[in-house]
C-alpha cells in the first residue's frame, strides 16, 4: 500500500538524519566506514531503483523513467568527480573540497525535501485516480 511506502520512507529519513548527527562526534575512521558503507547502500538503491524503472516501462509514465535515468547520470559524475577531489591533499583544496561538499549535501537535502513532496502528490493523486476508477465502475454496473 502507498502510505506503508510513506511510512517506509519518513522512517529511512529519520534513519539518515540520526547518521547524520552520530557522525558528527565520530571519528575520521569511522565515517570513513560509514561513507564507504552510505555509498554502497545508495548505489544498491539506484540499481534497485533502475531495474524497476526497467521491470514497469510500460506501467509508469515516461517521465518518471527519464528522470531516473537523468539521476543515474548525475549520480555517476557526481560520484566520479568527488573521488578525483578526494585525491587531493592540499589544504586549500581540502577546505575547498569540503565547503562544496557541504553545499552539494544541503543541496541533496533540499531535492530530497522535493522528492518526497512530489511523492505525496503522486501518492494522493493516485488514490484519488483509485477512487475515481471505482466510481465510475460503480456507476456503470448499477446502470
Amino acid at each position: 500500500m502507498l502510505s506503508d511506502d510513506m511510512t517506509r520512507l519518513a522512517a529511512r529519513v529519520r534513519e539518515a538524519e540520526d547518521h547524520a548527527a552520530a557522525a558528527q562526534a565520530k571519528s575520521k575512521a569511522d565515517v570513513e566506514r560509514e561513507v564507504a558503507t552510505a555509498r554502497a547502500s545508495a548505489e544498491a538503491q539506484a540499481d534497485k531503483l533502475r531495474q524497476a524503472a526497467e521491470e514497469h516501462k510500460g506501467k509508469i509514465s515516461v517521465w518518471w523513467r527519464d528522470v531516473q535515468h537523468s539521476w543515474s547520470d548525475h549520480i555517476e559524475k557526481m560520484r566520479d568527480d568527488i573521488d578525483a577531489k578526494r585525491a587531493e591533499h592540499n589544504v586549500e583544496r581540502a577546505q575547498s573540497r569540503a565547503e562544496v561538499a557541504e553545499d552539494d549535501a544541503q543541496f541533496a537535502i533540499d531535492f530530497a525535501f522535493s522528492a518526497v513532496e512530489e511523492a505525496e502528490y503522486a501518492v494522493l493523486d493516485a488514490t484519488l485516480a483509485r477512487k475515481e476508477a471505482d466510481e465510475l465502475a460503480q456507476q456503470s454496473a448499477s446502470s
